[in-house]
C-alpha cells in the first residue's frame, strides 16, 4: 500500500474532528434556538439536554452513511485511488465552507453543503477520467453521477422556505390570539391541552424521524403505526395532556417541560441523521483503505462501497462526545444562533443587516396589504385582535421572545419535518427551523415598521447563503479534485496548508478579540458618581484611540503605505459602527432603566452623540486616504506633508490634555483646550489658504489636493465634536456637585 494513502487517512481522521466542530457549530442553531430565545432555563442546563440528545441519537443510530458512500455517485465506476482524493477533496472543501459560514454568523445546511461537495468532487473524478480516455464524451457523466440528488437538494431548499414560513405564521397567529402576550391565565385553562399537542407532535418527530434508522423500530410496527396513524397520536395526546395538567396542579411549568423536551428531540434528530454529513466521508474513506488493503490491489473499482455498512458503536459515541463538547465550548455556534435570534427579537434590537430597495418594496407591500384588510373588518373585530399583540415586557428577563413563542417554533417544526417526511417531500432540518422562526415572528409582530426591512433583508441575506453554499460547495469542491487529481500527493499537501493555515489564521494567529463597547451600557441601579466613573475609562480609551489611529494614518499616508493604511480604516469603521450602534441604540436602552436620572440620561444622550461624530470624522479621514493609496494616485507635496505634520502635533496635543482632565476629574483647563482648539483652527485656515495658492503651480494634483482639503475639514470637525465630549462631561460632574451639596 502506497504511504500516501496511509497519509490521506490521517488527515482524513483530522479532517473529520474538524468537520464535526465547525459543523456542529453552524446546526446548533437547529436545536438550541427556542431555548436560548425564550431563556426557558439557565445555559447550563439548555446544553445539557441538548448534549444529552446528542449522545442519545448517536448511541440509538445505525450509522449508515449511505450517502457519503454511493448516494451521489456510483462507486463501481470509480477505483480505490479516485476515491480516496475524491474524500479527502470534500472534507477539505467542507470544513472551508462550514468555517467561512461560521466566521460569518450565517446558518446553513450540512447536508446541502455535503451533497453538492460529493458532486463537485466526483465531477472533477470523472472529467480528468475522460479527458484520458477517448472513448468518453461528457454525455457519459451520467454513467458515474446521480445528478438527481442535486435537484432534490434545490427543491429541497424552496419546499423548506415556503411550507415552512406559512405554517409557522399560521400557527403563531392562532396561538397568539388563543393565549396573547399575558397567558398565565388562559395557560392555567388551555395549557395542558395545547402543550399536549406540542409534545405529541414533538414525540412522533422524535420517534420516527431521529429513531427511524436505530434498529429500534421494526418495519412491522411502523406500518402498524401508518395504519394508526390518527388513533395513535389521539392517545398520546390524551394521556400527554394528563400528565402535564397534573404537573400543572403542581405548579410545575409545562412550557418548560415542553420546550426543553423539544430540544432533546431536535438534538436527538440531528444526531441521528446528520451526524453522516460529518464522519461519513472518512468513514467511507476508511472502508475504502480496508478493501484495497485486504485485496491488494490499489487499482481495484470500489464496488463494495454500494454495500451498506455501519459504523462501529465506539466511533459514533466518540463523535457524539466531539459534538456535545463543541457545544459547551464554541464561540461560532453562539454567533450562528445569535443571529437568528436578532432577526426574531420581539424587543428592539442593534439592527445586523442594512436595508435594501427589496426589503423596502416587500415592507410597503405588506403595509398597505395590512391597511386593506383592516379596513375590510369592523372596528370592534381589529381592536379585539389587536388586544391580543399588545406586547408585554420581557425586557426585563433578557428573553428575545417569550415560552409561547418557542412552543410554537418546536412544535410547527417538528410536525412539518414529520408531514414532509410521510409524504416524501425534501424538507431540510436547518431550512425548517429558520424559516419557522421567521415566520412566527412576523405573526408575532416582532417586525415591526421600525425593524421590517433590516430584518427581511437579513432573512433574504440567508436564504441566499444556502444558494450560495450549493454553488460555492460544488465549485470548490471541484477546484480541489481537479488539483488533487493532476498534482496528487504534491497538491495534497500543499492543499492541507492552506486550510491548515486559513483555520490557524482564524483561531490562533489573529484570534478575534473580545468586542469591547465604545459606549458602555449603564443600569438604572448605577448612581451617578459610578456613571460617570464607567464613561471616563470608556471615553478615555476611546479617545486614545481616535488619537492613535489618526497618527498612524497619517504616517502611513506620508509614506504611501497601503497596507497600513487599509488596517487603519478597519479600525476607524470598527469604532464608528460601534458608536452608531450605540447612538441607534438609545431609545431602547433608556426605556429599559426605570429609575434613572433625567440629568445621567442627558448625559448619556450627549455622549452617544458626540462620539459618534468625533469617529465619523476619523472615518472620513482614514477611508477617502486608504482610497486615495489604493487607486495609485499621486502622493502628498512635501509642503502638504509640512502641513499634515504641524497639524498632528496640535491634535495630538488636545486629545492628550482632554484624556489628562478626563482621569483627574480635572476641568481647569477646559478653557485651555478651547484656546488649543482655536489655534488649531488658525493653523487649518492658514494650510487651506497656502494649498489655494499651490493650485496654481503646473504640477499640482488635483487629486491629492482634493484628499488634503477634506483631511484639514473632517480634523476640524473631529477637534470640534472631541471638545464638546469634554464639556459635557465638565456639565455633568458640575451638576453632580451641585445635587451632592
Amino acid at each position: 500500500m502506497s504511504p500516501i494513502f496511509t497519509m490521506i487517512m490521517v488527515i482524513l481522521a483530522v479532517l473529520a474532528v474538524l468537520d464535526l466542530i465547525v459543523g456542529v457549530s453552524n446546526d446548533a442553531i437547529n436545536f438550541l434556538n427556542s431555548s436560548l430565545g425564550s431563556k426557558v432555563s439557565s445555559m447550563r442546563v439548555i446544553l445539557i439536554v441538548a448534549a444529552a440528545g446528542i449522545i442519545t441519537g448517536v448511541l440509538t443510530s445505525s450509522g449508515m452513511m449511505e450517502v457519503a458512500r454511493s448516494g451521489v455517485f456510483h462507486p463501481d465506476m470509480f477505483t480505490f485511488k479516485e476515491v480516496m482524493f475524491l474524500f479527502v477533496g470534500v472534507m477539505l472543501a467542507d470544513v472551508v465552507l462550514l468555517n467561512t459560514f461560521n466566521a460569518l454568523g450565517l446558518p446553513t445546511s450540512t447536508t446541502v453543503s455535503l451533497i453538492f461537495e460529493l458532486l463537485g468532487s466526483a465531477v472533477a473524478v470523472t472529467l480528468v477520467k475522460i479527458s484520458t480516455d477517448s472513448s468518453l464524451t461528457i454525455a457519459n457523466i451520467d454513467d458515474y453521477i446521480n445528478t438527481g440528488k442535486a435537484l432534490g437538494m434545490i427543491t429541497a431548499i424552496l419546499c423548506s422556505v415556503v411550507l415552512s414560513f406559512i405554517s409557522g405564521s399560521i400557527l403563531m397567529y392562532i396561538s397568539r390570539i388563543i393565549f396573547s402576550f399575558r397567558y398565565a391565565e388562559a395557560l392555567k385553562r388551555y395549557g395542558a391541552i395545547w402543550c399536549g399537542v406540542a409534545i405529541t407532535g414533538i414525540a412522533y418527530f422524535a420517534v420516527f424521524k431521529g429513531l427511524k434508522s436505530s434498529g429500534l423500530i421494526t418495519p412491522e410496527f411502523t406500518d402498524f403505526v401508518s395504519e394508526n396513524i390518527w388513533v395513535i397520536l389521539l392517545c398520546v395526546w390524551a394521556i400527554s395532556s394528563i400528565i402535564l395538567y397534573v404537573l400543572q396542579r403542581l405548579n410545575v411549568s409545562v412550557l418548560k417541560i415542553t420546550i426543553l423536551s423539544g430540544t432533546f428531540a431536535l438534538a436527538l434528530a440531528f444526531a441521528g441523521n446528520d451526524l453522516v454529513n460529518f464522519i461519513g466521508v472518512p468513514l467511507a474513506g476508511f472502508d475504502s483503505y480496508q478493501m484495497a488493503l485486504n485485496s491488494g490491489n490499489e487499482s481495484m473499482l470500489m464496488g463494495g462501497l454500494s454495500n451498506a455498512t455501519p459504523a462501529t458503536t465506539w466511533l459514533l459515541l466518540l463523535a457524539g462526545i466531539i459534538m456535545a463538547a463543541t457545544l459547551f465550548f464554541s464561540k461560532d455556534a453562539m454567533k450562528v444562533s445569535a443571529t437568528e435570534l436578532k432577526l426574531s427579537s420581539q424587543n428592539a434590537e442593534d439592527e445586523r443587516f442594512s436595508s435594501s430597495p427589496i426589503s423596502r418594496s416587500i415592507v410597503r407591500f405588506a403595509i398597505n396589504l395590512n391597511r386593506s384588510i383592516r379596513n375590510s373588518l369592523p372596528t370592534s373585530v381589529v381592536d379585539s385582535i389587536n388586544r391580543r399583540f399588545i406586547p408585554a415586557d420581557i425586557e426585563k428577563t433578557g428573553s428575545n421572545y417569550d415560552r409561547i413563542r418557542a412552543v410554537v417554533n418546536l412544535t410547527a417544526a417538528s410536525i412539518l419535518i414529520c408531514v414532509g417526511t410521510s409524504l416524501k417531500l425534501p424538507l431540510s432540518t436547518t431550512y425548517v427551523v429558520f424559516m419557522v422562526a421567521m415566520g412566527s415572528s412576523l405573526a408575532d409582530r416582532a417586525w415591526g415598521r421600525d425593524s421590517a426591512v433590516y430584518r427581511i433583508s437579513g432573512v433574504l441575506i440567508v436564504i441566499s447563503g444556502w444558494f450560495i453554499t450549493a454553488i460555492i460547495g460544488f465549485t470548490l469542491s471541484l477546484l480541489i479534485g481537479l488539483l488533487l487529481q493532476w498534482g496528487e500527493g504534491f497538491s495534497l499537501i500543499g492543499l492541507v496548508v492552506v486550510c491548515g493555515y486559513m483555520l490557524c489564521r482564524r483561531f490562533i494567529i489573529t484570534p478575534k478579540k473580545a468586542d469591547e463597547e465604545v459606549i458602555p451600557s449603564i443600569s438604572a441601579n448605577e448612581n451617578d458618581d459610578e456613571v460617570l466613573y464607567v464613561y471616563t475609562d470608556a471615553i478615555c480609551k476611546t479617545m486614545d484611540d481616535i488619537s492613535g489611529i489618526y497618527n498612524r494614518m497619517l504616517v502611513a499616508l506620508y509614506t504611501e503605505n497601503r497596507a497600513s493604511l487599509k488596517e487603519e480604516m478597519h479600525k476607524s469603521e470598527l469604532l464608528y459602527r460601534k458608536a452608531t450602534d450605540a447612538k441607534y441604540g438609545i431609545v431602547s436602552e433608556l426605556s429599559r432603566l426605570e429609575a434613572m436620572n433625567i440629568s445621567t440620561a442627558h448625559f448619556y444622550v450627549q455622549v452617544v452623540d458626540y462620539i459618534c461624530e468625533v469617529t465619523k470624522a476619523l472615518l472620513h479621514c482614514t477611508r477617502p486616504a486608504y482610497e486615495h493609496i489604493n487607486n495609485n494616485h499621486r502622493g502628498l507635496s512635501g509642503e502638504q506633508i509640512k502641513d499634515l505634520k504641524q497639524i498632528n502635533d496640535q491634535v495630538d496635543n488636545i486629545f492628550n490634555t482632554i484624556n489628562m482632565m478626563l482621569r483627574k476629574r480635572d476641568f481647569s483647563q477646559l478653557d485651555t483646550v478651547l484656546e488649543m482648539r482655536d489655534m488649531l483652527f488658525d493653523t487649518i485656515a492658514e494650510c487651506i489658504k497656502s494649498q489655494i495658492k499651490r493650485l496654481k503651480e503646473v504640477d499640482a494634483s488635483t487629486k491629492a489636493s482634493a484628499l488634503y482639503f477634506n483631511i484639514l475639514n473632517e480634523t476640524k470637525t473631529m477637534v470640534l465634536q472631541a471638545r464638546n465630549v469634554i464639556k459635557s462631561q465638565a456639565y455633568f460632574l458640575d451638576e453632580i456637585k451641585v445635587k451632592q451639596d
